[in-house]
């Protein structure tokens, strides 16, 4: 007897219809046919997608809670169709020391509606052995705030330990960004002065400097919102030269231009700063891209009312990818299955999560059923995040979230959210 049966999915737009059984947490049959199971869910021809996976969140929990915290953010997540997450290190205190990370830990295990796992900061290399240990999803480093030396100490240290873990960059040259800077704040402090003060030129050296040092030592690495054509182009060339790096888009930059700083001021501010439309990496250019990371960053509007100089960066994304791809998957500039590639299957992949990012018999059911013909305009005074606001705020979007299942465990239907214990993935 099996613990749910779901009937009458669609597993991609012109496929026949399918029962999914579960039991134990997994699949464990895809069928023509319904079994018998002590409960069955009528999908009526939805389309099941796997659970999305967010490579790059920030929960803000430890510390910063009053921005967002395990719970509210899993919220958003179940809500735009997220079963996994996995959280950056930039809280208070950093999860870059083996007890900060235990920390984490415990609170994800507390709060989290969303199984997920935990990105290891990197500041004091004597702990990156201990770290290892508790398998964190990846070590991540912020090059806009350190110098070369601690790069390369750094990149030399995790691969006497972990030479197959994955490093994850947030790619921007301190130098440049500091000189141009200081320069832009003399201009004054108009919100698209931002984009000029982090130019994609800090972006490429970045990168041009990472790609080196992956080469050099053979070490995985993921990069970060890439906002610029010229860095997916370098990524590009070095994978097909056999160097294992990996890119990462944002849906902020993927679908806006720094024309949007003009239009919603600090709220559309982000590191790195939306690109003109001569450096925007569009949609067209998604089959080179490996994954979609929202980088959600929440933040209060009390801060972001602030000047362009003291406002934080960031804007909340688990609550928009979907509907917007969807939405493009109604217009036929994509399909389902690139979806599944960008926000399933490579995330997986690329951090080694086990069991997840597939619908096949003996994967976890994690299971996003989504109606392709449902309406709405993106409002932020409907998000479950702390954070009410977006660039996307007015977007008409066709296509969204109806039901997600975190290991066979009903957690959102309609918007409504529902209890559960969000576990630790490694």
């Amino acid at each position: 007897m099996l613990d749910l049966c779901l009937v009458n999915c669609k597993l991609d737009i012109n496929a026949k219809e399918v029962c999914l059984g579960i039991k134990d947490e997994i699949i464990v049959s895809i069928k023509k046919l319904p079994s018998n199971a002590d409960e069955t869910i009528d999908l009526k021809g939805k389309i099941v997608l796997p659970g999305l996976i967010d490579v790059h969140v920030h929960f803000r929990d430890p510390g910063l809670t009053f921005k967002e915290d395990f719970h509210t953010g899993s919220a958003a997540a179940v809500a735009g169709g997220f079963t996994t997450v996995l959280d950056m290190p930039n809280t208070l205190p950093p999860t870059n020391t083996p007890q900060a990370f235990k920390e984490k830990l415990k609170i994800g295990a507390k709060k989290s509606l969303v199984d997920f796992g935990i990105h290891a900061g990197v500041s004091d290399l004597s702990y990156i052995k201990e770290l290892v240990a508790l398998r964190p999803a990846s070590f991540k480093i912020f090059m806009d705030l350190v110098d070369d030396d601690f790069l390369m100490e750094a990149f030399s240290k995790i691969n006497s330990v972990a030479p197959d873990h994955v490093i994850s960059l947030h790619a921007e040259d301190s130098k440049l960004v500091q000189q141009y800077t200081e320069m832009m704040k003399k201009e004054g402090n108009d919100p698209e002065l931002y984009s000029l003060a982090r130019p994609p030129q800090a972006e490429i050296e970045a990168v041009e400097s990472a790609i080196s040092l992956a080469g050099k030592y053979n070490q995985k690495v993921h990069f970060c919102h890439v906002s610029t054509k010229k860095s997916l182009q370098l990524i590009h060339n070095a994978r097909t030269a056999g160097c294992p790096v990996t890119s990462e888009i944002t849906p902020h930059h993927l679908f806006l231009d720094s024309n949007y700083l003009n239009l919603f001021g600090n709220l559309a501010k982000t590191n790195p700063p939306l690109r003109d439309k001569e450096n925007q990496l569009g949609i067209q250019y998604l089959p080179e891209i490996d994954v979609i990371g929202t980088d959600h960053a929440p933040h209060t509007l009390e801060e972001k009312e602030k000047n362009v100089w003291d406002a934080p960066p960031g804007v909340p994304g688990l609550e928009t990818i979907l509907p917007l791809l969807l939405t493009q998957v109604n217009r036929g500039q994509l399909n389902l299955k690139d979806i599944k590639r960008l926000l399933c299957e490579n995330p997986a992949k690329i951090f080694n999560i086990p069991n997840k990012g597939f619908i096949s018999e003996g994967m976890n059911a994690d299971l996003v059923g989504v109606d392709l013909k449902k309406e709405g305009v993106i409002d932020p005074d409907n998000f479950h995040s702390k954070a009410r606001y977006s660039p996307f705020e007015g977007f008409n979007v066709k296509g969204m979230p109806v039901i997600t299942m975190v290991r066979g465990n009903l957690v959102m239907e309609y918007d409504n959210i529902f209890k559960n214990n969000g576990q630790f993935v490694y």
